[in-house]
């Protein structure tokens, strides 16, 4: 099993300043690494009949419309499923995660894994590879403490990827910006890009 994780929306609470309402983390399971190879050259080959070179990577707050609609539909009947976290920043009142995004951010991942009904066992976990270094190592040790702690670890390994070359770590990021777009009832694209992969989404945790 290897999962490949993703946000949308950012860890900040400073919501007057700019900060985003909606925070959004994303699970992309793959049961088989063979069909995670599968989908990455797909994806590889949809780039290549858009006339993208190599290096361009999918970020859904970048591309354009037909880009993001191209894009879920080439990978729509892949083999993966989708398990969510969708974070209202007004429901969360804890003042340490309100005062930390590192704390919020690894508090959400943390329970977008943990709260798996029993359906992720020792995966691979791959990451978007930005940050500082010393955050990757304290984010590793805090999800290991807190997801391997009895005879059923949800971690097998965990590595940080960087998205400009990892076309998993994209397609996580598509998926989560289409879930997180459809809890934006400003915009008239609100539900067109989860509808075409919504039978790739097992869970939709809407957090309380």
């Amino acid at each position: 099993m290897i999962i490949f994780i993703d946000e949308s929306g950012d860890a900040g609470f400073k919501i007057e300043k700019g900060s985003s309402k909606t925070f959004v983390v994303s699970l992309v399971i793959f049961d088989d690494e063979l069909d995670a190879e599968e989908t990455a050259l797909k994806i590889k080959k949809f780039r290549r009949s858009i006339k993208k070179p190599d290096y361009f990577e999918f970020k859904f707050n970048k591309c354009n419309k037909e880009i993001k609609i191209g894009f879920l539909k080439t990978v729509c009947n892949s083999k993966f499923r989708v398990r969510s976290i969708v974070v209202q920043k007004e429901k969360i009142y804890s003042h340490t995660l309100r005062r930390s995004k590192d704390k919020f951010y690894s508090y959400i991942i943390k329970e977008v894994l943990k709260n798996n009904n029993d359906t992720i066992k020792n995966a691979k976990i791959k990451l978007d590879g930005l940050g500082e270094r010393a955050f990757r190592r304290s984010l590793q040790t805090y999800l290991r403490k807190h997801l391997n702690a009895d005879n059923k670890p949800i971690i097998n390994n965990l590595r940080f990827c960087d998205s400009r070359t990892n076309v998993l770590i994209q397609l996580a990021d598509m998926v989560t910006g289409a879930i997180n777009r459809s809890y934006n009832s400003d915009r008239t694209d609100q539900k067109e890009y989860k509808k075409i992969i919504d039978k790739r989404i097992e869970d939709i945790w809407e957090f309380q």
